[in-house]
């Protein structure tokens, strides 16, 4: 029976709470009695209590450093009224096996979602995903691309949108992106949409309004020349012109759609 099994728990946290009350009793105790103990008493406590700070101080660091944190695996953001999909990729939600990597080759994956494409010679790129700590993030994560010297044309970031991201997708669809972006220095950064439908591939670009805390481009499928009925995938390139000497942080990055509003 439910009650049955809750009673462990319960005489757990009962014995719990009394333990706990003694133990504090006892220590308040012994701080009002130090003015009158003996010094090698008063020495005996103290060694005692420096061993329980430690812990004590441990404990409290770690907690007000997790609790202070997004919450891992938080599915939650703004999205418009009437979105019928949303998501955040897994690099934002949750800490993947490899958190980084530099000198990052063509090709490269982070996680199972993210890719980097350039064409230099020599990398000197690092990829890392990092915690992201401030009061005002949704995300648990955010992924920071360091720029050294940049010898070649391009550097793209791909992500990979789910299956879902396109089931029963039609032209009459909005997808959105909002993502939150730093800069070391200014610079363009541009996103492209990618549909695959049958042997071709319609692509909508937008160019990222970096002045913005909080940046938002939509790519309407009414002004594209898109098959609805041999949709395969899609993904997001987000496109970075002159990165050379320059640290991009991306703090957020979300996607839903949304049916547009019949006239």
């Amino acid at each position: 029976m439910p009650g049955l099994r809750l009673m462990p728990l319960i005489n757990r946290r009962l014995v719990n709470s009394i333990v706990h009350r003694r133990v504090v009793s006892r220590w308040a105790k012994l701080a009002r009695e130090a003015g009158n103990a003996s010094l090698s008493r008063l020495r005996q406590q103290r060694s005692m209590a420096r061993d329980l700070r430690l812990h004590l101080d441990a404990l409290i660091h770690e907690a007000d450093n997790r609790l202070a944190l997004p919450l891992i695996g938080n599915t939650a953001f703004r999205k418009p009224h009437g979105s019928d999909w949303s998501w955040r990729p897994e690099l934002w939600r949750g800490p993947l096996p490899v958190p980084g990597m530099s000198s990052v080759q063509n090709g490269s994956t982070l996680g199972e979602e993210v890719t980097l494409f350039h064409d230099c010679r020599f990398s000197e790129l690092t990829l890392r995903q990092l915690r992201n700590s401030r009061e005002s993030d949704l995300a648990p994560y955010g992924l920071r691309l360091d720029v050294f010297k940049f010898d070649g044309s391009f550097l793209s970031l791909v992500v990979d949108l789910p299956q879902a991201a396109v089931d029963g997708l039609q032209k009459r669809h909005l997808i959105r992106m909002d993502t939150i972006v730093e800069m070391e220095k200014p610079l363009e950064i541009f996103a492209r949409l990618n549909i695959r439908h049958g042997p071709n591939t319609e692509q909508l670009v937008r160019e990222l309004p970096l002045h913005e805390d909080e940046v938002t481009v939509e790519f309407d499928l009414a002004y594209s020349r898109l098959n609805e009925k041999r949709i395969e995938k899609a993904w997001i390139d987000l496109i970075f012109e002159g990165p050379e000497m320059n640290q991009v942080t991306i703090r957020d990055l979300t996607f839903s759609r949304r049916p547009r509003a019949e006239l």
